[in-house]
């Protein structure tokens, strides 16, 4: 699958499957999340592991459309105000929580493509955490080949061009198959960043 078939797949993704798509992202970004919690002394962790399950719950049973908001609110209130902290991690962080919006606000209106975007975002994420870490010294062009190479980056495209064909392939969200992608994506507590939540 090249650049362009991909990104076609992705535009392509509606209903449970898009939403199985965005929850996909946000779990192999928590990490990012949980670990700058940890760092910076926020008990809230555990609160959004509970959150993003509840989001992964909705693939199996109707939600009540008023529980959304709700969520929603309580998300805003979880995610931390990159403003305020000086460390890079909030920005990973704050990606995360963008993801698991993506996903619960596509529970409340499925109409609204939302894949295209996340996809970007999260390998976003991935580009600003290799040029704040390796790319300091680098040129625009050099930049563009540590990209390209960066086993990160590879990684990344991988796991989303994977999911892409899981989903294409999968008839109804059975428990099986969520549970599976589910695993996947949390990828042993490593996030798409490489760091991981049992060291």
């Amino acid at each position: 699958m090249n650049a362009n078939q991909f990104l076609k797949a992705v535009s392509q993704l509606q209903g449970w499957r898009e939403c199985a798509f965005l929850l996909s992202l946000a779990e192999r970004s928590f990490p990012n999340y949980a670990l700058f919690a940890d760092a910076v002394g926020l008990k809230t962790g555990a609160k959004m592991r509970q959150m993003l399950d509840q989001g992964w719950g909705m693939l199996q049973e109707d939600v009540a459309e008023s529980a959304i908001p709700q969520l929603l609110a309580k998300l805003e209130a979880l995610s931390p105000d990159v403003e305020a902290y000086d460390a890079y991690g909030v920005y990973p962080a704050f990606d995360f929580c963008q993801l698991l919006e993506q996903a619960l606000l596509n529970r409340l209106n499925p109409a609204k493509h939302r894949a295209t975007e996340a996809s970007q975002m999260a390998t976003g994420t991935v580009m600003s955490f290799i040029e704040m870490s390796e790319g300091d010294e680098l040129d625009e062009d050099g930049l563009v080949r540590l990209l390209e190479v960066h086993p990160l980056m590879k990684e990344d495209k991988a796991f989303q061009r994977d999911l892409v064909l899981a989903l294409k392939r999968q008839r109804t969200p059975t428990q099986q198959f969520t549970e599976g992608l589910r695993i996947d994506a949390a990828n042993e507590g490593v996030s798409n960043l490489g760091i991981s939540l049992t060291e």
